[in-house]
């Protein structure tokens, strides 16, 4: 295998500026990124040996979806030892040897916190549930039966369905806001929080630069069970019983930032660590704020304000980026525009025959935005979301919600390697033949492909100060035009987007003192073709 081309430099950070402030990070998830023994899911010997391509595209760091020892009902996020590495990922040894390899590149290594939930098959759970009266009887969310026998509320499961599940050894219901044998961890219970924070310093002594913690929101309930209220109506179809209601009350507690504050206590006790909180949920704002708030929680957090929109459009981004504003007390924001829970943006957001204009205006958008930056494996290639036929769906909510939404399976297809992979029968997912043509080996060397772009667009990022960690300020949120300025002491850049579907122009005041330094297609002058972007840098004085 050839050597990968390498990124340009990084910007020297300015003096006391964290590693992890505006980086670039890139998603990796385990089961469908490399496979090293053909067995027909990816492993960390995998990941292993393709940091080099990873390092190339120009990120700074890597986010490692759940490796550990699960049933993998969730596919990882249903955690059965929060110390061990599930076999079919390889050893502690690999991920030690993935940890040398990556920080030898010069990359973060920051991996998955599962803290709201465990697998049914945890050790813990299986003491809790055996009895009212054991050590860990308290760990888990247990609930006696209403008068009438329904259970304790009226909470529904993300996955439809109700949020409890009658246990007859204990006789009472357990929560779950998620699958049946995801049960919800008592994280009011300090020893339980104790136990968390214990398994995050394994990780922490192994070498992890951070963490990033799943679905926090959901880590703390409402101890009086009450009832969530009807969600008002919005003329949307809903596909899931959850949404007919308003969360209130099991998750979003208010005490879940006391646990934050606990966990960033222990990341800060170790130098130069990260954390991320993913929140969802359409209103997240509230609750990510509050998670990010002063110097003693996260350092960042993420939600969906990109990750459920079917459009792109400029009042989405203004809107998206404004709740974030360069403030005393508010937090730093992240963004991403696809990931291992969300259909591929080019199909969410483009026809057919506008999914390669779109990946590359969205790649240069995100690289300009004020934040850190989550680049999810395969967008660097401006992968589609694959067709999986129903027989082979292996996501629970994809199969329950089938045909109304995309699922999450079509974002989890084996990375196209190479264009002349095999088709493999016991691949977890099946390789879709529209990547092929995108594959690693086919964009690699190809000066105007997806991959090229995006290794452009972040070191474009890269070796800006104004990009990577500058004030941002939205010049205009049009049907179509959106225009912002990111800026130093010493740096001015102006991004103008056309996201709409006609050719427009969008011409500075003083011009002539404006240097187009990167676009998204082959345009000049001010010209914005549709679906395009460009860049300009301030050389006047």
């Amino acid at each position: 295998m050839s050597a990968s081309p390498q990124p340009a430099p990084r910007v020297a950070p300015t003096p006391g500026r964290a590693w992890w402030l505006g980086a670039p990070i890139y998603q990796i998830y385990p089961y469908s990124f490399a496979d090293s023994n053909d067995d027909g899911v990816g492993d960390l010997p995998g990941i292993t040996a393709r940091l080099e391509h990873v390092a190339s595209v120009g990120v700074a760091a890597i986010w490692l979806s759940p490796f550990f020892t699960s049933p993998m009902r969730d596919f990882g996020y249903d955690i059965s030892d929060y110390r061990g590495v599930d076999p079919r990922f390889g050893t502690l040894a690999d991920f030690d040897r993935l940890i040398e390899r990556a920080h030898a590149l010069g990359l973060k290594v920051v991996i998955d916190q599962v803290y709201s939930h465990t697998s049914d098959q945890h050790e813990w759970f299986r003491e809790s549930r055996a009895s009212r009266d054991n050590p860990r009887a308290d760990w888990y969310v247990w609930a006696d039966a209403r008068a009438d026998g329904s259970p304790p509320s009226n909470w529904q499961s993300v996955f439809g369905g109700p949020a409890w599940t009658w246990d007859a050894r204990r006789g009472q219901y357990y929560l779950h806001n998620f699958l049946a044998q995801q049960p919800d961890l008592n994280v009011h219970n300090p020893r339980v929080q104790d136990e968390l924070l214990a398994c995050a310093r394994f990780w922490l002594d192994r070498g992890v630069d951070g963490f990033r913690l799943d679905a926090v929101n959901f880590a703390m309930h409402d101890p009086q069970l009450r009832d969530n209220p009807p969600a008002p109506a919005d003329g949307k179809v809903r596909t899931r019983p959850c949404d007919f209601q308003l969360p209130l009350y099991n998750k979003s507690h208010p005490d879940i930032p006391l646990f934050i504050e606990r966990i960033r206590e222990l990341v800060d006790s170790y130098r130069d660590r990260f954390t991320v909180a993913e929140v969802g949920g359409t209103d997240a704002e509230a609750d990510m704020k509050s998670f990010t708030a002063g110097t003693k929680r996260f350092h960042s957090a993420y939600g969906f304000n990109f990750l459920q929109a079917d459009r792109l459009t400029p009042r989405l981004v203004e809107q998206a980026v404004s709740a974030w504003p360069d403030a005393a007390g508010i937090g730093w924001p992240s963004w991403a525009f696809s990931n291992h829970d969300a259909p591929r943006a080019p199909s969410r957001w483009a026809s057919t025959q506008d999914r390669a204009a779109m990946a590359r205006v969205t790649m240069l958008l995100l690289a300009c935005l004020r934040g850190n930056i989550f680049i999810y494996q395969g967008e660097e290639l401006g992968l589609p979301q694959a067709h999986v036929p129903f027989e082979q769906l292996r996501d629970p909510e994809a199969i329950a919600n089938w045909p109304l939404t995309l699922g999450r399976d079509g974002a989890r297809t084996p990375i196209p390697w190479r264009s002349r992979m095999p088709a493999s029968s016991h691949a977890w997912l099946p390789i879709a033949a529209e990547h092929l043509a995108l594959a690693v080996d086919r964009q690699e060397h190809d000066p105007h492909s997806q991959l090229a772009f995006t290794r452009r667009a972040l070191a474009l990022r890269n070796s800006s100060e104004a990009l990577f960690a500058g004030t941002m300020k939205i010049l205009e949120a049009s049907e179509a035009i959106l225009a912002f300025e990111r800026a130093t002491s010493t740096q001015r850049l102006l991004c103008v987007f056309n996201l709409g579907h006609d050719a427009r122009s969008w011409r500075p005041a003083e011009a002539e003192r404006w240097r187009v330094i990167e676009r998204s297609d082959g345009s000049s002058g001010w010209a914005l073709p549709r679906l395009s972007g460009w860049v300009a840098e301030w050389i006047g004085t």
